[in-house]
């Protein structure tokens, strides 16, 4: 059975990265048209070429966003996994609090996740002046 577990959670991390990088396509997309000479104008401006780069400040941000949104799916995947592990209990007194247990700490990692997002984006504008 553990065997089993930890072959389906490989098998989601390795979905939700994929998934994951699939945002990051569009954005070298851009880039390698901003880098070309012949590309129209109107084409750079509506792909945001002149807007210019984002600063440090912003790639922190999306970067601590993106592994606080990773970390917030695989607690939603715990509170799955504890789902099924205590319906397929069977109502032993072992596996169902085996699986109470999955979903309190799922809960409680996911509250963290949450207020995680909020204290680093309050943090990051109020440092920079924003909010």
């Amino acid at each position: 059975m553990k065997t089993k577990l930890t072959s389906l959670f490989s098998t989601i991390i390795i979905m939700a990265l994929g998934f994951c990088s699939a945002f990051a396509l569009p954005a070298s997309a851009v880039d390698s048209i901003c880098d070309q000479t012949g590309v129209p104008a109107e084409v750079q401006a509506a792909s945001g070429c002149n807007e210019g780069t984002a600063g440090l400040e912003e790639a922190i941000r999306i970067i601590l966003n993106s592994v606080i949104g990773i970390a917030g799916l695989v607690a939603v995947i715990f509170i799955i996994i504890g789902g099924v592990k205590y319906m397929t209990s069977t109502g032993e007194p072992g596996k169902v609090q085996a699986a109470q247990k999955t979903i309190l700490y799922a809960v409680i990692g996911l509250v963290i996740c949450a207020l995680a997002f909020v204290i680093v984006n309050f943090t990051i504008n109020v440092i920079l002046g924003q909010g």
